[in-house]
């Protein structure tokens, strides 16, 4: 079997990023070894390439079946009025534009370095573009709304999924989205993944105090929540609805508390992820996540891109670009590593080592000397 080999100004390996690497790859794409040498350049056979050797990125959270929106809602609506918005506009198109524009975001994810997806689903639309994709993705079936009678269709929808070849479970929403009954049922509907919308907004927590935008909008559209008055917030009824034990993404976090975070890890410990969406964030609210916060309490971080809805792109390297002051190399890791261990994908992807298929990419455009990311050109080898 041919071998394949690369090797960059830098590598990213488990370690951190290391200099002067040579990583052997088979044919199927299996790192076969990873050595390291004085000049690499100089070796027979060797493929160098200008910029940083990683393995490939994982988009943490997105919604591939929302790829038609891109442009529909303006930019600082704020998160109620974007989902007022969302509403009205997931109607007028066809499914063959919506099938077309999902294949290709796909194909525009590959090609920008993506090999794992964490992907929203409501229907089965994009199922087929999944399966044939190169990229691994994992279904979660979401379940939404508070009139919502039963869990079951999406139920139905994840074994579809699993029968079609993709790793799939049933997720909740939100926190603010199912009523109790609900929420119990969805979360006992199967034992696997659970991505979860978390303090995405402000009025969230207000809510669970029986006021604000989003409480106002309810009452507007006479729908009837019977949680509030349970729970003294979002975090609190996360910890009392979901078992400690379950994996958990809770996603985009944008206002979340010092408080929050201490509630919720002290509940799930090292089963939850938290992913920052930061460039959806700023589209919605002009507000970015709270890195710095969920640094400082020890969180396993990764990166998603969240829908086209809210978003220009699916660049994972544009995220990284608007997380900012963080150190590139462990930014690299919240967008590979702790992604696939979100996904429970680690086994095979997120790190450079023999034995993994990770696929390979190159970060170009990158500031060596001073570890920090100056642009978002990502080529996958």
């Amino acid at each position: 079997m041919a071998v394949r080999r690369l090797a960059a100004h830098y590598t990213l390996l488990p370690e951190g990023l290391a200099r002067n690497c040579i990583v052997d790859v088979a044919e199927d794409g299996t790192i076969a070894r990873v050595t390291a040498t004085d000049y690499p350049d100089r070796e027979h056979g060797v493929e160098f390439y200008s910029g940083i050797l990683i393995p490939g990125m994982v988009n943490a959270h997105a919604h591939l079946e929302l790829s038609h929106l891109r442009g529909a809602v303006p930019q600082g609506c704020g998160f109620t009025e974007f989902a007022r918005a969302m509403g009205s506009k997931s109607a007028g198109s066809t499914e063959e534009q919506r099938t077309a524009a999902a294949a290709y975001r796909d194909a525009r994810m590959w090609a920008d370095g993506v090999s794992a997806v964490g992907d929203i689903s409501n229907g089965g639309l994009t199922l087929p573009v999944k399966s044939a994709s190169s990229i691994r993705y994992h279904t979660f079936a979401e379940v939404y709304g508070l009139g919502t009678p039963s869990p079951e269709p999406m139920a139905a929808l994840a074994r579809t999924a699993r029968q079609a070849g993709l790793s799939a479970s049933v997720t909740p929403h939100s926190m603010y989205s199912l009523g109790e009954r609900l929420l119990a049922e969805t979360v006992a509907a199967d034992d696997g993944l659970l991505s979860v919308h978390f303090m995405e907004s402000r009025d969230e927590s207000l809510l669970f105090g029986r006021t604000g935008l989003m409480w106002e909008w309810y009452r507007e559209k006479g729908m009837r929540e019977d949680f509030t008055g349970l729970y003294c917030s979002p975090a609190g009824r996360l910890t009392v609805k979901i078992p400690g034990d379950r994996k958990i993404l809770l996603v985009h976090n944008t206002f979340v508390t010092w408080e929050d975070i201490q509630r919720v890890q002290a509940h799930f410990g090292g089963n939850a992820t938290w992913v920052v969406c930061p460039r959806s964030n700023r589209y919605i609210t002009g507000e970015l996540p709270p890195v710095g916060l969920l640094r400082s309490a020890g969180c396993r971080i990764a990166v998603g891109t969240d829908s086209l809805a809210s978003n220009t792109d699916l660049s994972l390297a544009g995220e990284l670009v608007t997380l900012g002051g963080i150190p590139l190399e462990e930014a690299l890791f919240y967008a590979t590593c702790n992604g696939t261990r979100a996904l429970g994908i680690f086994d095979m992807y997120g790190s450079i080592e023999p034995g993994k298929r990770p696929g390979l990419v190159i970060v170009e455009n990158s500031d060596i000397t001073r570890i920090s990311l100056k642009a978002k050109k990502v080529k996958r080898n």
